[in-house]
């Protein structure tokens, strides 16, 4: 049988790819009765190990994991923690980024196969879209290797640790109405992404909640940066009422609406608060420095490798786990009207 996988091993020998690759580097912790059952399989198969594959993991301990960027401190943060955590289990992450191509998301799945790893990590990109691609959906199936993401991918046996983005947005939203603000405008980012889309939702109800009319120029889709921060920031400095407090979409994005208020003449927050989301380490250097929503990265990395260490080791982690945020209150925002 040509191409033949540590996966394949497993599947016949009903193990976890994990109980293969103690067999395989002679790994005591292997009861004797499967440590027969998989020798059987790999012997009717003539299987041999990939030699990069264990060069790499010091016996295919290895978990692969995909981020959108790493430029973006979001997924940095992120990716550092998952990297901590994965230590402490003993297996080593393999990072790569997939740098918004569709092609490259596809080949770094295709590499971790060739390359044995135990389980897959998805941090962003396709498993954020609020409609999952099927054919993505059918490449990872098809690869049979436990696959953990922070969004969701419909149509596959996965897992999902993400952060409620519904309760992060309300927290923001209830912070700023009892700072007396009622004119609140949400910049940036793309509903197709289901994160976003979560935030906008929540922003809605909120409004509708508080018995706020929101206003179609405080709506401005756009990229996640700081140029779409300062791009949106002049089109609101524009509008017929402007917002006393701004939401981005992110650190990044409030940079920009920042920069632009003050190039307008504007100070933050005297006539104008500003709030992000992520709290990455842009959000103290900013002057004022940013009030934001923090993820807990800490956690949130330790759920995400902890449960593909579970997954690959045949166990049975909860397929979907919601982390809560908080709000980091610093310089940005002040009472309406102050």
């Amino acid at each position: 049988m040509n191409g033949i996988t540590i996966y394949d091993i497993a599947r016949e020998a009903e193990v976890s790819p994990a109980t293969v690759s103690r067999v395989l580097t002679n790994n005591a912790r292997v009861s004797d009765k499967k440590r027969q059952v998989v020798e059987k399989v790999i012997k009717k198969y003539n299987f041999k190990p990939n030699a990069v594959a264990q060069g790499l993991s010091g016996g295919t301990r290895v978990i692969g994991l995909m981020v959108a960027d790493i430029r973006n401190p979001y997924y940095s943060a992120l990716a550092i923690e998952c990297e901590t955590a994965a230590k402490k289990y003993g297996y080593t992450v393999l990072l790569c980024n997939m740098l918004m191509d569709d092609t490259i998301e596809n080949d770094l799945l295709e590499k971790f196969y060739s390359q044995r790893v135990e389980a897959i990590i998805q941090i962003g990109r396709r498993t954020d879209l609020l409609v999952s691609d099927p054919a993505y959906a059918k490449l990872v199936r098809r690869l049979g290797i436990p696959f953990i993401t922070t969004g969701k991918l419909d149509g596959i046996d996965h897992y999902s640790v993400r952060i409620n983005h519904t309760q992060s947005m309300e927290i923001v939203m209830d912070y700023l109405i009892s700072l007396g603000h009622r004119e609140i405008a949400l910049v940036g980012g793309e509903k197709c992404w289901h994160s976003t889309y979560e935030k906008w939702n929540q922003y809605e109800c909120s409004m509708k909640k508080y018995k706020l009319k929101p206003l179609k120029d405080f709506f401005l889709e756009g990229r996640y940066d700081d140029v779409t921060g300062y791009a949106c920031m002049e089109r609101l400095l524009k509008a017929k009422t402007i917002p006393s407090a701004v939401i981005a979409i992110n650190d990044e994005c409030a940079l920009g609406v920042i920069l632009a208020a003050q190039d307008h003449g504007l100070t933050v927050p005297d006539d104008m608060s500003v709030v992000g989301f992520d709290n990455t380490s842009l959000a103290t250097l900013t002057r004022p420095k940013l009030t934001t929503v923090d993820y807990n990265y800490s956690l949130y990395g330790e759920t995400l490798v902890d449960t593909a260490v579970q997954a690959a080791q045949g166990k049975n982690p909860l397929r979907e786990i919601l982390l809560n945020s908080f709000l980091v209150v610093r310089e940005s925002c002040c009472p309406a009207g102050k």
